[in-house]
């Protein structure tokens, strides 16, 4: 399981880089928009601790978002990175739902927002970790290890439940009560005054 890292940056100013998707990654035009709304859902649990900015350009970037073609079976990635000398994070997002699986894949074909959901919620995870967040095996919480087992479809479907509408998903993180202990433990104690928004 991925360690914990610690805080991104001692200030709480995080530079982000979202980029064009690989061209065989399946993305959709939607896709950098729940990036950016899984990065406002992280800074908005913290409570003022974290501010993500846009960087000048990819290589300022402490946090950067790729998009990239499935591959062994996983939803993302995060690879941590040194930016002049500073605690940075790659994260690599595989939105190709139809490689993810068969119940994936035809949940997604038939649903456009539970689609959605799922990279939704990979952003969040991934960046998470960008965070310093670890693993868990609390399947409640959107920092939950799959290799814990559990029902993966019904891990992005509690969370689809509780949407009606693509916008909805900017305004309900689906952070839960452990994955804010996490945040507050690495940003410290006025890191969880958001919304706490748990999917059930």
């Amino acid at each position: 399981m991925l360690a914990p890292l610690g805080p991104l940056d001692a200030d709480g100013v995080v530079s982000y880089f979202i980029a064009t998707p690989a061209e065989d990654a399946q993305a959709k035009p939607g896709d950098a928009e729940l990036a950016l709304w899984a990065l406002e859902s992280w800074e908005r649990a913290a409570g003022g601790a974290l501010k993500f900015v846009p960087a000048a350009g990819e290589s300022e970037a402490l946090v950067r978002v790729y998009w990239v073609p499935a591959a062994g079976g996983q939803y993302g990635e995060m690879r941590p990175l040194d930016v002049r000398g500073r605690r940075g994070a790659a994260v690599y997002i595989r939105p190709d739902t139809a490689a993810l699986g068969p119940d994936i894949a035809a949940a997604a074909r038939l649903d456009a927002l539970f689609r959605d959901t799922v990279v939704y919620l990979t952003c969040l995870h991934e960046l998470g970790h960008a965070l310093g967040l670890a693993h868990t095996a609390a399947f409640e919480d959107v920092m939950y290890f799959f290799g814990f087992g559990g029902d993966i479809g019904e891990f992005f479907g509690r969370y689809r439940r509780t949407v009606e509408k693509r916008d909805d998903i900017r305004g309900r993180s689906g952070l839960s009560a452990g994955d804010l202990a996490q945040l507050e433990g690495l940003y410290g104690p006025d890191a969880v005054r958001g919304e706490l928004t748990v999917a059930n």
